[in-house]
């Protein structure tokens, strides 16, 4: 599973690598200041965590624990509901998705929280 989490990480680098370009060249004209930040903010939260993905492989690598599973499926899920809130909601002008965001920030919250005690306990 950890080679996954290696992977996931790295098409989610690409795929926010990718959202930020289309951010910064195809939107810049279509979507007004404050829905370019959105885009924006959902472009360099979803690097983030694609960062935290190969996070988890790599230290699966040297000590695979169920923790960091469970880190990794928060970090997904913190990127499918925060950052793609954030994006649809910018593309689409509809408000009402930012109610979603916040779930994803518990997602990304959960995970970092559940590699922080897998590193914990993982180091001699």
């Amino acid at each position: 599973m950890m080679r996954w989490w290696l992977v996931l990480g790295a098409v989610n680098a690409f795929l926010s690598v990718a959202a930020g370009a289309f951010g910064a060249h195809g939107l810049k004209s279509r979507l007004s200041p404050d829905l370019l930040v959105i885009f924006e903010t959902g472009a360099r939260y979803h690097m983030y965590h694609a960062l935290g993905l190969i996070a988890v492989g790599l230290l699966g690598t040297l000590r695979p624990t169920p923790l960091l599973n469970g880190a990794g499926w928060a970090m997904l899920v913190g990127i499918l509901l925060f950052s793609g809130s954030l994006y649809a909601l910018a593309l689409s002008g509809v408000r009402a998705l930012g109610a979603i965001t916040p779930l994803g920030g518990l997602g990304f919250l959960a995970g970092w929280a559940l590699l922080a005690v897998a590193a914990w306990r993982s180091t001699p």
